[in-house]
């Protein structure tokens, strides 16, 4: 693999650090009682928001609808993922140092894959909060479910939520993205000589 290729991968690679400096994820919700808004941030290892008491302020919320409170340390998630993207960062350096085309395919897949096992845990991670409500909640709406939207915009009673990606995941876009054109060029270097 030519030398330009290896230093793409390597960037590739490191693109996944910026999980580590800024959220992955971003929960906006609207209520009469917070005009101003609350913003859920996910990181990688802890979850937090644009103020101090904005977990407090979900939770507060969440339980006048019978949602079990948010607690992080509940979340074994956050004490793994930091070692899940350390290990993609390392191997995704040591391949870009290797310059093996089937390597880098190999190691853009795996992280596709592990990337769409996040979503899908996140996922179940809002339908269990959104399903399993307490039957002594003070606001009971028969049928009504308050699941989160994964992505966009959902209006649930008063509430407006809005569910978006943020800069943290770009870094796993471009790791992707920049991986898989690193395997693409590889492998017309190959096919050309």
């Amino acid at each position: 693999m030519r030398i330009y290729l290896r230093i793409l991968m390597v960037v590739a690679a490191l693109s996944l650090g910026t999980l580590f400096f800024f959220p992955m994820w971003k929960i906006y919700l609207e209520a009469p009682q917070y005009p101003e808004g609350l913003e859920l941030h996910i990181w990688i290892n802890k979850l937090g928001g644009s103020s101090d008491h904005v977990l407090q302020n979900f939770n507060i919320l969440n339980h006048y609808i019978g949602m079990e409170a948010i607690n992080p340390d509940s979340f074994a998630e956050l004490k793994y993922m930091p070692y899940i993207v350390i290990f993609f960062m390392v191997t995704g350096v040591l391949i870009g140092l290797l310059g093996k085309p089937k390597m880098v395919l190999y190691w853009v897949l795996l992280l596709a894959i592990a990337g769409a096992v996040g979503i899908a845990d996140f996922y179940l991670w809002l339908y269990k909060f959104g399903t399993n409500l307490s039957p002594e909640a003070p606001i009971k709406v028969p049928g009504m479910t308050y699941i989160p939207p994964l992505l966009g915009h959902k209006t649930l009673l008063n509430f407006n939520a809005l569910s978006l990606p943020a800069w943290g995941s770009i870094g796993i876009f471009l790791a992707v993205v920049i991986g898989g054109l690193v395997y693409l060029f590889s492998r017309r270097k190959i096919n050309s000589t």
